[in-house]
């Protein structure tokens, strides 16, 4: 079975070729493609196919059907779904797409053409991995340039769409039009944060700081820093000596960085040093600190001058607050993620709380902000990739 760049013929599929929610075919491919992508070869050279084969292991697929049934009514794919993902994450398609065939769903994914690799790993292993036919006439990746007269096919062809992207992405596509009965699922620009809490530091001992460190490097560099989960900004909170918990925390990260080999190319260095000089000019930042090319460290004058576009990779403004509910009114419905380190859980119980939900979908430990869930940005996809029938008899 291949999965063929392109997309072919009628794509509508033949009443020989439905799937079912948990269908046992897809929970084989799936399971299959799982062990291919946790091979230690593939996961020392791609630490984020070991996440994303972990994802698909047979467990977590059951899991995430057991998700899908319902007590109350009977559970149908919702039926065609168009994926576009975007570029600059490479794993981000095959959960998306997964779910959805799991759910029983025929699906077009547009994989970019900028794409490469993880992706590229991913698509071989997909089209090495043995399946029913069935696999092949229903799942197609595809992949083509800017071609408004495809994507209003596959707009026109699907039940639901799933955009990924930034705001511009995301209009763009919404131009073209979906049948009466589709609708949009839509992953915009967003942005993520860190909290580190400065008695919990001081109180943990230098392993917890060590591996802590370890863990929010994972989350800021796997993807360059530009995963809509990725921390933009650290916030330094509570009493205590912020100055060198900040220190502390900025060595560690340099020796992860040096011991994991990860470079940041020169011109991006220089682009995050006129983006820094910037944030100064404008009275964002009060001081700035570049202690390698790997790392830019921007102190910002509160909370609420933390930027939320993407600096670049290694950039990290730090900012200090004496509680996280101090960091409530400078939150919004862009802000994603919140990854933590040593706070307890009523703390963290009370910023939700506090927030009331008008912003931050996830609340993770340090070492977790990419790890996908089958809730994400606030949307529950298995039944967002579902459809409901009820039945009174």
């Amino acid at each position: 079975m291949k999965f063929r760049f392109g997309v072919e013929g009628d794509l509508t599929a033949p009443s020989g070729d439905r799937l079912t929610v948990g269908d046992p075919r897809v929970v084989d491919f799936l399971a299959k493609l799982a062990r291919k992508l946790l091979a230690p070869a593939v996961a020392r050279r791609f630490p984020e196919l070991g996440s994303l084969g972990y994802f698909l292991r047979p467990a977590e697929l059951r899991r995430a059907v057991a998700a899908m049934r319902r007590d109350d009514a009977l559970v149908f794919p919702r039926g065609n779904v168009f994926h576009l993902p975007p570029a600059n994450v490479d794993t981000i398609f095959v959960y998306s797409w997964a779910l959805s065939a799991l759910a029983g769903n025929h699906n077009v994914v547009r994989i970019s053409s900028r794409s490469a690799g993880a992706a590229e790993v991913i698509l071989e292993a997909l089209n090495e991995t043995e399946a029913d036919p069935v696999i092949g006439r229903t799942q197609k990746m595809v992949t083509y340039g800017y071609d408004d007269t495809i994507t209003a096919a596959l707009s026109r062809w699907c039940d639901l769409r799933v955009i990924w992207g930034g705001d511009t992405a995301v209009d763009t596509i919404r131009r073209q039009p979906l049948r009466p009965s589709a609708r949009d699922l839509t992953f915009p620009d967003r942005t993520s944060w860190a909290v580190l809490s400065v008695p919990g530091w001081h109180a943990a001992d230098p392993a917890a700081r060590r591996a802590a460190v370890v863990g929010f490097a994972n989350d800021a560099y796997w993807f360059d820093q530009a995963a809509c989960s990725s921390p933009r900004s650290v916030f330094l909170i509570g009493d205590g000596d912020t100055a060198a918990v900040r220190a502390e925390f900025l060595d560690l990260l340099l020796d992860v960085v040096d011991r994991r080999g990860w470079t940041v190319d020169a011109a991006m260095a220089v682009e995050k040093r006129v983006t820094a000089y910037g944030l100064a000019a404008t009275g964002a930042a009060t001081a700035l600190d570049f202690p390698d090319n790997r790392v830019t460290a921007v102190t910002l004058a509160g909370p609420g001058a933390a930027p939320r576009r993407w600096i670049g990779a290694g950039a990290f403004p730090f900012a200090e607050a004496g509680s996280l509910l101090d960091l409530v009114p400078a939150m919004n419905r862009q802000d994603q993620t919140v990854s933590h380190f040593a706070f307890a859980e009523a703390e963290l119980r009370a910023f939700a709380t506090e927030l009331g939900g008008r912003g931050v979908d996830r609340i993770v430990p340090f070492g977790s902000a990419l790890t996908f869930g089958a809730i994400w940005d606030g949307y529950d996809l298995p039944s967002e990739f579902t459809r409901l029938t009820t039945l009174q008899p």
